[in-house]
């Protein structure tokens, strides 16, 4: 699988994919209509973009959709363009940035323990 650049808009479709798939284009739209309000038509202009980019497949009958990329790469992929964009690249001033941040005792532990781990 490969990883592509994806909008907001396409994330929210590619998480109700992620979740649900094999999921039918019907299923997305009323999803996204429930959860963000979005109408079918703007539902399936962003599944044709996706379609467009190979995050998705569709097979037939049904307008089935897949993911062609995954959801852990997606997320490596966009936390990278984040560090790069507002750390200059830096992964230490984004932890620094982050930890220096409102949290609890508990997310602290968390924290030192993943980074033991490694």
């Amino acid at each position: 699988m490969t990883v592509v650049k994806l909008f907001d808009s396409e994330l929210k479709i590619m998480d109700i994919v992620w979740d649900k798939e094999p999921v039918s284009a019907k299923e997305i739209s009323l999803i996204a209509a429930e959860t963000i309000g979005w109408n079918k038509n703007t539902t399936y202009t962003i599944i044709k973009k996706l379609l467009d980019k190979n995050a998705l497949r569709r097979t037939e009958p049904n307008f089935i959709c897949t993911s062609l990329v995954q959801k852990a790469e997606v997320r490596k992929a966009e936390t990278q363009s984040l560090i790069d964009k507002l750390y200059n690249g830096s992964k230490k001033a984004f932890f620094a940035s982050f930890i220096e941040n409102d949290l609890t005792e508990d997310e602290l532990e968390m924290l030192k323990k993943l980074i033991e781990k490694r």
